[in-house]
């Protein structure tokens, strides 16, 4: 079968698959898994490590026990050896004076659970404290470790036995005695299992583990779990098998795991054992395991609302971001909104400063599309006089064009101005600058603004503009331009009701000018004068003409608008 090449989409498709925008939520719990998911792996490490530990401290702990509860049982019978030794050297004993012998042991030991016996060469009990004296003699229970006392010449520790006058499961210490007058004897102490029992419970184990000492045939001699365990057989393991350890081994028993410590006694043969099941070891483990679950199934749960919590705040917030954007998109006012989350709040006061500046710019472009239409029929007027005017003053067409075209450069660099600044208004100095550059001098020391900042509207722009250009031009005909050594100042100052501009120029030989008013006094005079509601003085000073302009200052306010604003020439 012939196999299907992929098509070069699928990488594509695979590619915008993996980019496509995908919910906050998504993003939120990928945080918190990143969070959470090290902070559990760290825990169980931590966890795992702790049991190690505990586990450590449980085996010096048990060890340490079982060590000292051998020791312990092991003083013990050593204390009974040399309580033996004593009594094997009294007179009493030794001249064979059975009666006095037991009337002094038995006052000795009298409220102890020890008793004393005394074995004739038959392995008769001759004397014993736990009868009446003079009671009939009785055969020995433990005739085997009597023998071997006797055979040995050493003192010799039974296992578990059933006493022959108690009839209950006794230990004893046994010693041959080869001098007196009955020799040989052996004398003995019968000490009831129980009594062990103290010694097995002087250190505290933990709770779960249990402790028992053992005969050499793995028979229960005593054991932490009260005197019913007793003469039982040990089936948790072959005492064959159990030798002392330096720590805790592992027993398997019916299917059970155990862990035990075992101490075995050079001085009696028994073996002690503590154990307790693997289970109730790692039981703190699996406490805190199950601990650590269930809190991290809590812990994920909160993250779980939290994040839904969040990502309902988020969500409602950039809904209401997009609702204020499709507002501002419209052009309808957009204000600002109080979110829960402060970078949507900056965003939702940008949108609202955005949109207070859309409106604004609206505003103005109206206003300068009304301007555009009502300025282009005024300049259609203006136009029509300076071409009337240039007309009347010129001799020739060339001087006509040459002076016409000047006149209307000097419109248009006003025009750029107005574009430029819209209703902020026209600066002043800017705006002379823009009228007198083409005239000025190489020098420029000859020529002199002066005055604080002032905003001039669209029609006072139009008219000092077109003042200025006419001035400059004289200036260069016949004033302070015409010949080398002129000098122009131009101040102006602000009072609380006027503009007060003042026009000033130099020269070395003056000519006055004529009486013939052409179209630079009509624009002074006419337009100046009469559209913007100004003063407007000439003197004729012997080293050069003098202007003076004094304009209200709501003439040139910025805030007029073109409805508010009179046609040039009015």
């Amino acid at each position: 079968m012939a196999t299907v090449p992929p098509s070069p989409a699928d990488p594509a498709r695979k590619a915008a698959a993996l980019s496509r925008p995908r919910s906050i939520a998504v993003y939120l719990f990928v945080l918190a898994l990143v969070a959470l998911v090290p902070a559990f792996a760290f825990s169980a490490i931590l966890l795992q490590r702790n049991n190690e530990a505990q586990e450590r401290v449980v085996e010096t702990l048990i060890t340490g026990s079982t060590r000292s509860i051998s020791q312990a049982a092991d003083r013990e019978i050593n204390a009974n050896i040399s309580t033996l030794k004593v009594l094997a050297t009294t007179d009493t004993l030794q001249a064979g004076e059975y009666e006095a012998f037991y009337d002094q042991v038995k006052a000795a030991l009298a409220g102890t659970s020890t008793y004393v016996y005394v074995l004739d060469k038959a392995l008769d009990v001759v004397v014993s404290t736990r009868s009446a004296h003079g009671a009939p003699p009785v055969r020995s229970s433990d005739p085997v470790s009597a023998r071997k006392a006797l055979d040995s010449k050493d003192p010799v520790v039974s296992g578990l036995v059933i006493g022959s006058i108690s009839r209950i499961p006794v230990v004893n210490v046994m010693l041959p005695v080869f001098t007196g007058r009955d020799a040989p004897l052996v004398l003995g102490i019968s000490r009831d299992a129980s009594s062990l029992e103290t010694s097995l419970l002087s250190d505290k184990l933990p709770t779960g583990w249990k402790v028992a000492m053992l005969d050499d045939k793995g028979t229960i001699i005593a054991s932490s779990e009260g005197p019913g365990d007793s003469g039982r057989p040990f089936t948790l393991a072959s005492v064959a098998d159990l030798h002392t350890t330096a720590g805790l081994i592992t027993i398997r028993s019916d299917n059970l795991t155990y862990r035990a410590a075992i101490r075995q006694s050079p001085l009696t043969g028994w073996t002690l054992i503590a154990w307790a099941p693997a289970a109730v070891i790692s039981q703190p483990l699996m406490d805190a395991v199950w601990s650590l679950a269930v809190g991290g199934l809590l812990l994920a749960a909160i993250v779980v609302l939290v994040v839904y919590w969040v990502t309902l705040q988020i969500g409602r917030s950039v809904r209401g971001l997009e609702s204020d954007a499709k507002r501002m998109g419209a052009g309808q006012p957009v204000l600002a909104r109080d979110y829960p989350i402060s970078e949507i709040a900056t965003v939702s006061s940008a949108l609202e400063e955005a949109s207070r500046r859309r409106q604004q710019a609206e505003v103005e472009v109206r206003f300068l599309m009304r301007e555009l239409a009502h300025r282009s029929k005024n300049q259609m007027t203006v136009i029509a006089a300076m071409a009337k005017q240039t007309a009347r003053g010129a001799e020739s067409v060339p001087e006509f064009v040459q002076s016409f075209e000047r006149r209307i450069f000097g419109l248009a660099r006003s025009t750029d101005l107005l574009l430029a600044n819209g209703v902020v208004g026209v600066d002043l100095r800017e705006l002379l600058t823009g009228q007198l550059d083409p005239f000025r001098p190489e020098d420029e020391s000859r020529m002199t603004l002066e005055g604080p900042p002032v905003r001039l509207n669209i029609q006072a722009a139009q008219i000092l503009g077109m003042a200025a250009h006419e001035l400059a031009t004289n200036a260069v005909k016949y004033g302070a331009f015409q010949k080398d050594g002129g000098s122009l100042a131009v101040v102006w100052s602000r009072t609380a009701e006027t503009l007060d501009l003042d026009w000033r120029e130099h020269v070395r030989v003056f000519t006055p000018p004529s009486e013939r008013r052409g179209f630079g006094t009509t624009v002074l005079e006419n337009m100046v004068g009469r559209s913007l509601g100004a003063t407007v003085e000439r003197t004729i000073h012997d080293d050069g003409l003098e202007w003076r302009f004094a304009i209200p200052l709501t003439a040139i306010d910025p805030a007029k608008g073109p409805e508010d604003a009179e046609k040039p020439g009015a």
